[in-house]
């Protein structure tokens, strides 16, 4: 679907490429821009990519928890990488076009990570679920094949949802302008260049966003009710405390991520500027990828013992191997 044509209409040209405009209004920062945002990108490469090394290697993480924070860490690689270096080469080029097939590209993949994004943050709260108010049962009911399944549903969430919104929009006729005032291709400033009625795609827009986005916040609600009311009940301080320590990463993760993405999608048209809701899509698109494996990192001890351990191992092996040269 790449590669569809928008359908013709009499007296109307053809948009072959589009303008991402991003933030050229502030022509004199692009340089910083550049630098800000460069950094930003290889904090949340090498954090979640660190994530992903540690929980991997280290025996004392191989559990449920630390396999879905795996996945989110794996699918806040992919995020970034779809966005952020179009957003980089923008920075520093005169030339900030993207072609029809590149802006469908980058919208499916777009909307391949949010979905699976939203669906491993539920599949994380339904883990801390069943380990605090379930215990006794936890291993049973979080089982090696039972956790495969639940991550491969998380990963394979995105297809459908990539698939169709991508295929709805590009066979909608855009006719000019081709102005995106917006870092990337994203569905709400793509529908206002569109030519035609759009009424059938915001109905089948609002409704997958509300089974993408709000049915996964509801579940993780109600998990974090039930989480709560079983923490109430404990008799142990300490038990509460590290109830309370195992949940706190997650929660702040999920508040920044369905916080920012919600405004986006179910904001009244003109209820923002078109820089507002620029830098509401940058927070869950650029800033929380980053934002998370130092969440989980800094609040998380068994995560600093393994980066430690893992650290300590690799300097260990070079500096004997140095003295091995030496001798």
């Amino acid at each position: 679907f790449f590669f569809l044509e928008p359908i013709s209409q009499s007296n109307q040209s053809y948009v072959t490429e589009f303008i991402l405009l991003g933030f050229s209004n502030l022509h004199e920062f692009q340089v910083i821009l550049f630098m800000v945002f460069l950094v930003i990108y290889l904090i949340a490469l090498i954090g979640n990519s660190l994530l992903v090394l540690v929980s991997s290697m280290d025996p004392a993480l191989q559990t449920p928890m630390y396999f879905f924070l795996k996945s989110l860490s794996l699918m806040d690689i992919g995020y970034t990488t779809v966005i952020i270096p179009k957003m980089l080469t923008n920075f520093l080029s005169k030339n900030q076009n993207i072609s029809f097939g590149g802006c469908a590209a980058q919208m499916c993949f777009s909307f391949f990570f949010g979905p699976a994004e939203c669906l491993i943050l539920t599949t994380m709260a339904y883990d801390r679920h069943a380990a605090i108010c379930d215990p006794l049962h936890y291993s049973l009911i979080m089982n090696r094949r039972f956790c495969l399944q639940l991550a491969l549903a998380s990963w394979l969430s995105g297809i459908p949802v990539a698939t169709v919104q991508t295929t709805m929009m590009f066979t909608l006729p855009f006719c000019g302008p081709n102005l995106i005032n917006h870092f990337f291709c994203d569905g709400p400033p793509l529908l206002e260049l569109v030519c035609t009625e759009t009424f059938a795609f915001e109905v089948y827009s609002l409704t997958a966003t509300v089974i993408v986005l709000m049915f996964p916040f509801g579940v993780i609600i109600v998990s974090y009710v039930h989480i709560l009311i079983t923490i109430l009940k404990m008799s142990s301080a300490e038990g509460r405390r590290k109830a309370f320590s195992t949940c706190s990463s997650h929660l702040i993760v999920v508040s920044l991520f369905f916080g920012a993405a919600s405004l986006t999608y179910f904001r009244v048209k003109s209820s923002y500027s078109p820089e507002s809701k620029k830098l509401l899509s940058l927070s869950y698109t650029v800033f929380t990828p980053m934002l998370n494996p130092l969440i989980y990192s800094l609040r998380n001890q068994e995560v600093k013992g393994a980066l430690k351990k893992i650290l300590g191992k690799k300097i260990f092996s070079q500096e004997l191997g140095s003295s091995d040269l030496r001798w």
